[in-house]
């Protein structure tokens, strides 16, 4: 059992939560918490650590028992979760890497987030695409990590089904997807057309673009058209990852239909 917060494995762990360069440079990140670390495909786990406290329930402990682990007394195991009340099991994590190519799908269906900052933000924004039947997401490299722990919890699982791709360049990435014939929407202040009026049957992707900022000009310019959301009193937009909600559930909407129609 380890028994002190200074063991070397501890201390990994503590700098592959904080540091998104040791999870890059190791391709390994870490996962907390009972529900979500079932969610895992088996073959990206690396280890698992439990706590003193979750070994001594049995029902708890035989879905684990196959898989290279660790023990750790609660009071570390405290100490090294990023969590206020852990739940007594994190595991470490292989990271995937997938291509553009794997992100386009049979007909693509894809969200482009620039520089989104906030980690509930883009947690959210996978869990929904998911839900809303995306093929994949890009984001630009100034986008917050997609491993960092508070996303991770946010995707609730959906981090392990939702393919993704960070740009080096955005914009040559969405002028491949251009050549592609996937059209690009952008959500924007100055949009004329209303989100739900553009055919999205066919291959396209929604642009997302900074909490505070919007999309850059440049990213803007590369959009096939700007789409709005009618806003009512006062408000002038809406948060990034609920006006993607609605943007992957209005292409989704226009599928299933034509599916149903068929």
């Amino acid at each position: 059992m380890i028994t002190s917060s200074s063991n070397p494995q501890m201390k990994w762990i503590v700098q592959l939560n904080k540091k998104a360069k040791t999870r890059y440079e190791q391709r390994v990140f870490v996962v907390e918490g009972i529900k979500i670390c079932q969610e895992i495909p088996s073959e990206w786990i690396e280890k698992v650590y439990l706590s003193e406290s979750f070994c001594k329930d049995p029902k708890r402990m035989e879905q684990w028992q196959g898989y290279p682990h660790e023990v750790v007394s609660d009071r570390v195991f405290q100490a090294v979760s990023d969590t206020k009340t852990p739940q007594g099991i994190l595991c470490l994590v292989k990271m995937p890497k997938y291509s553009l190519e794997d992100i386009l799908g049979m007909n693509p269906h894809i969200l482009v987030l620039e520089d989104i900052q906030d980690p509930g933000n883009l947690g959210t924004m996978l869990r929904t695409g998911e839900g809303a039947g995306i093929t994949g997401v890009i984001m630009s490299k100034s986008t917050v990590d997609l491993f960092h722990p508070k996303v991770i919890r946010s995707t609730m699982g959906s981090l392990f089904r939702v393919p993704f791709y960070i740009a080096e360049d955005l914009s040559e990435t969405l002028r491949e997807l251009k050549e592609k014939g996937i059209s690009l929407y952008a959500a924007h202040l100055e949009g004329k057309l209303l989100y739900q009026e553009p055919d999205y049957r066919k291959s396209c992707g929604f642009l997302i673009g900074n909490e505070g900022n919007g999309l850059s000009k440049e990213i803007a310019e590369l959009a096939d058209a700007y789409i709005r959301i009618p806003m009512e009193g006062n408000v002038e937009s809406l948060n990034a990852a609920i006006a993607a909600a609605l943007l992957m559930y209005e292409t989704n909407r226009q599928r299933f239909c034509t599916e149903n129609n068929r």
